[in-house]
Parts: C-alpha cells; structure tokens; sequence
C-alpha cells in the first residue's frame, strides 16, 4: 500500500508525535509498504511525491525534556498563513491509500483532522471525528463515563483568569490534580497536595488555556489499558521514580518502570478492562485506544481519561501491551490500519 504517516503538527505533543511518526514509517517500510513521513505543519519544500523515498531523519525520533517552544517552530515555517497543513500535506494525504495519524494532542486527536479529511474522502487511522472530539475533552469524556457505571473522580470544570485564581484556589479542596481540559502527555498537569501551591497550579493551567479539569485526589497504583480492535490488552503498571507520570517520566528512557502484563489479580485485570471498553464503546470509537487508571488498595479502578490515538514511540505503552500478546510493533501497525480501513467503511 502507499501510506502517508502523518505527524508533528502544532501541539505541545509535536515532539512526541514525530518520533511516533518515525518509528511507524520505519516499520512499514520495512513490511514493503510505500510510505512516506510528513510534519503536519511544517509541510515540504519539495515535490510531496519525493517523500516516499526520503530517508527517516534520526534526530526527530528523540524526544527532549521538555515540550516544544511552539513559537519558534511557527517562525520556521516560512510560509505563513493560518492553516495547521503545511505546504504540500494534503497533496501528499491525497496520493495515500491510508494516511496513518501519528498525530498527539490539540491539532491531532481533537477530531479537526479526521474531519477534514472525512471530507476529502481520504481513509485515516483510529477514531473518527465525533469520539476523537469527546474523547480529547476530560469533561465530556467524564459525562459520558459516569452514567455508564464507569467510576471516575469527582471533578469540577473550570474556567478562569490571572485575576480569579486567589478566589479559586481559596474555595477548591484539596488534594486535588489540576488537568488542562484538552491537553495530553501530562503537559500542564499538577498533583496539588497542599492548598498553598494551589495558585501556582492553577497558573500552570493558565498557561495552556486556562480551562481545566480540578478533578479529586485518588491514591493508588496506576494501570493502563489499551484496547485494539475492539479487545482489552493485558494491563500496564507504570511506576515513576520520581513524582508522577508527567511528560519527562513518560519520554525519558529509564525514568519509569513498566510491567506489563501489571502484576495485579486476575479479578482486577478483568475489572480494568471491562471499564476500559464501555468507555470506548460508549464514546462511540473504533480500532484503538488506551484507558488510563487508578487501581486502588482493594482493587477498586477509577477511569481518568482515554486518548485516541495513543503513542507509539519507542517507550510507549500500546505496543507493550501489544507485545505480551503477542504482536510485534510491525504486525500492529498493519492491525491498526486493516481495522482503520473496515471502520471508515463503515462509516465510523
């Protein structure tokens, strides 16, 4: 097949996408595929057919400590204009049998993409527009859990301003996890334990537009579960050294231990995964996606949010899921993408 893998884009999660993005296209290469590796912003200053036979750059497959400076990657491109498809995207999307998303985050998993290119009748991998749209939103997604029987933290959405952060920290509880509603990889995230760093929080939250989940404090072990068509994969148990699961933790090789299948019971296992997939069913998505949870002591599981388009670099947690069932990173790319096809022609 002739694949576009999509990726980059203009989101805090841009680094984390290309490196996604460029251990996909390695692998269906390497299957004979046809394929091609493109930044969603960035776009080509060359002809888009070219892109098939360039090489994978190395250096976009390493992901830094911190989240990229978006403004300076929105001065490297030196054609202007407001849209998020660079030059030559769609041209190259349109020559694809299937445009693999390694997209993350806003410009990605939002739906505005799928969307797009629902309308240019290009296929596309993962969920469609609708479920990828509620999925990206913690408090939808939360709506949509809740009367299902999924438990979930409490939580309170809010909005708010530099100058309405003293009065909010003042009447919020704590402990409490401050979540910008629409972000992911844990950019913006804070585990408040005291209600003095409340402020400092909120202004983190601020930071990446100011409307966020405040959702309660729940101690336990933290399990993910991902889910390919339509099937729950063996858990993961993700342990950080240090802190939690924020964006270094996840990217940095060696800041977390993984274990996966999660040394857990097997009541609980099934537990976490029936939860996993009446979210996934009940937001109306298809093909892939990780649920991430906290286990409690007894084995009590609380849903926080699920994510769309789950990455797949080379520390992520799907494809070790994947894995201990057997299915190597090759073979789930091509599921992925099988799965992606039927879907679409369905109309999903």
């Amino acid at each position: 097949m002739k694949i576009v893998v999509l990726a980059g884009g203009l989101s805090p999660e841009r680094n984390v996408s290309l490196s996604s993005g460029c251990k996909v296209c390695a692998a269906l290469r390497e299957r004979g595929h046809e394929t091609a590796l493109i930044d969603m912003y960035l776009g080509t200053g060359e002809e888009p057919a070219a892109l098939f036979a360039a090489p994978i750059p190395e250096e976009l497959t390493r992901i830094g400590r911190q989240a990229p400076d978006l403004e300076s990657v929105k001065a490297s491109r030196t054609e202007g204009g407001a849209s998020q498809f660079g030059p030559g995207v769609l041209d190259l999307c349109g020559m694809a049998d299937v445009v693999f998303l390694g997209l993350h985050g806003a410009c990605g998993e939002d739906g505005r993409v799928q969307a797009a290119l629902d309308l240019l009748g290009i296929p596309y991998t993962g969920a469609g527009h609708l479920g990828s749209a509620i999925a990206m939103d913690k408090d939808l997604t939360k709506r949509v859990a809740a009367p299902l029987g999924v438990r979930t933290p409490k939580w309170e959405l809010v909005k708010y301003t530099e100058e309405e952060i003293p009065a909010l920290a003042e009447r919020l509880d704590t402990p409490c996890v401050v979540k910008p509603v629409a972000s992911g990889s844990s950019i913006g995230v804070s585990v408040v334990r005291r209600g003095e760093d409340l402020p400092a929080a909120l202004r983190d939250g601020l930071s990446c537009g100011g409307v966020c989940v405040i959702e309660q404090y729940v101690a336990g072990r933290e399990i993910q579960v991902g889910i390919l068509e339509d099937k729950a994969l063996p858990s993961i148990e993700i342990v950080p050294k240090e802190g939690f699961y924020d964006y270094e933790n996840k990217y940095q090789p060696g800041a977390a231990e993984e274990f996966c299948p999660a040394p857990i019971p097997a009541e609980w296992e099934q537990r976490l995964g029936e939860a996993a997939l009446t979210v996934f069913r009940g937001l109306g998505l298809s093909v892939y996606a990780r649920a991430d949870f906290i286990v409690e002591e007894d084995g009590t599981p609380w849903f926080l949010e699920i994510n769309t388009l789950p990455g797949m670099t080379p520390t992520s947690l799907l494809p070790q899921e994947a894995a201990a069932v057997g299915i190597g990173y090759g073979e789930l790319c091509e599921r992925i993408i099988t799965a992606s096809l039927k879907a679409r022609k369905a109309g999903k």
